[in-house]
């Protein structure tokens, strides 16, 4: 059976907001306190996720969690009804108030890591919820996210969604967003690359931990090669892998200096890969590299063959970065084609195309075997929009945070796509 890969990509919240809560995201610090676009933000994501139906890709969803997040509140001991807890949370322990608020779970990169059938112990689907320890503001989402991938992946005879790993810096795992799979196709057994970090003093946090990626591997009865990030790129901003390199089927595209050791990791996909092709880019430091989020770019497989990047406008915008980008579509190698995609509210709190998105496997069997309602076809991408434009609020500063008509309007907007959830 064939297997072609689905993007299921995170719908924005409600509450997007400019917190600037992740420390070593130079994006989200630098628009800390900014006034925020929910809306247009939302709207921006489903344009993305239009673009790729338009090309002939499957596309699918995630639905943001409620936000603020009233279960970590309550957890934390602020006790009554939902807005006593709120008021009290805000008055009492804003920071703590402030990461409940989070709508980061729009990043789908980590809800999960996913490794393929095809790689699996059992033939099945294995989608390993992220604990996202590191940032508290992140770790509210578990919980969210592994009831969600139990909604949309229940069939358990294609696919098994285990639970997050223990919440502690041992077991840090940040999902896809640190995971590569190379193979020849996406049908055929891969390569399953999980990048770390280690305690090497950095400035900013190495979020990966590579007992996480060891442990995932062992959940999916998957094999895996477990590859150190460079140093120089965590300090240049690179929080996560996907901020540096991506890859898809048989071709990685990376920056020369992602990995630690990247003659070993070029050197297992040679044996392991048939076919194999490694583009790097050194035409462009690191800085330049993070700021425009060249790596952060999906890099799909298109049904007439060959591959394109879905890049930021950033990247287009930056000469020297657009210029890399020609030469590889210049060059003698799968991707033939560039999708430029705005999505510039997502881009300015830390999150490129390549982070909104998680990919999933599938054969015939499994994609039947998915809750149709969170796969996108013109009628319910019509609606989503609909919904967005009619709930989402247009703008948030970082005072309203804390205002209780913001509250009723969030939970409003959530309370319609639970309706628009149920008969679509």
């Amino acid at each position: 059976m064939t297997t072609i890969e689905i993007n299921f990509d995170g719908l924005i919240g409600p509450i997007h907001n400019y917190a600037g809560l992740s420390p070593g995201n130079i994006a989200s610090a630098s628009n800390a306190g900014a006034i925020s676009q929910p809306r247009a933000a939302a709207l921006q994501g489903l344009a993305k996720m239009k673009r790729l139906i338009d090309r002939g890709l499957v596309q699918g969803f995630i639905p943001p969690p409620r936000r603020p997040a009233i279960a970590a509140l309550r957890a934390a001991g602020f006790s009554g009804g939902d807005r006593d807890v709120l008021a009290a949370a805000a008055q009492d322990d804003p920071v703590l108030f402030n990461n409940a608020c989070s709508a980061s779970a729009m990043w789908a990169a980590n809800a999960a890591t996913v490794i393929a059938a095809a790689d699996s112990g059992d033939g099945r689907v294995h989608l390993v919820t992220a604990n996202l320890a590191t940032m508290l503001h992140r770790s509210f989402e578990a919980p969210d996210s592994f009831a969600m991938l139990r909604t949309i992946f229940r069939d358990e005879r294609c696919f098994a969604v285990h639970p997050a790993l223990p919440g502690t810096q041992h077991f840090s795992d940040e999902g896809a967003a640190n995971h590569m799979r190379l193979a020849p196709s996406h049908g055929a057994r891969g390569l399953n690359i999980f990048v770390h970090g280690t305690a090497r003093g950095s400035r900013f946090p190495e979020r990966q931990a590579r007992r996480a990626g060891e442990a995932v591997a062992r959940l999916a009865g998957a094999q895996g090669l477990h590859m150190l990030q460079s140093q120089a790129a965590i300090e240049a901003g690179a929080f996560h892998n996907d901020v540096v390199a991506v890859a898809n089927e048989h071709v990685l595209l990376a920056h020369a200096h992602a990995f630690a050791d990247r003659e070993a990791l070029i050197g297992a996909a040679l044996r392991a890969v048939p076919g194999f092709v490694a583009i790097e880019i050194d035409s462009i430091g690191l800085d330049e590299a993070i700021s425009s989020y060249l790596f952060n770019s999906q890099l799909i497989t298109l049904p007439e063959g060959g591959m394109a990047l879905v890049l930021p406008g950033e990247a287009q915008a930056a000469p020297r970065v657009w210029a890399a980008v020609e030469a590889i579509l210049e060059a003698d190698n799968p991707i033939n084609e560039a999708i430029v995609v705005d999505v510039r509210e997502s881009m300015r709190n830390g999150g490129g195309p390549a982070c909104l998105r998680l990919r999933v496997p599938v054969n015939a069997a499994a994609r039947a075997a998915i809750d149709p309602r969170f796969l996108l076809d013109a009628r319910r991408w019509d609606a989503l929009c609909g919904l967005v434009e009619r709930h989402w609020p247009e703008r948030i500063d970082a005072a309203d945070l804390a205002d209780p008509a913001l509250w009723d309007a969030v939970g409003a907007a959530h309370d319609a796509l639970d309706i628009l959830l149920a008969r679509i």
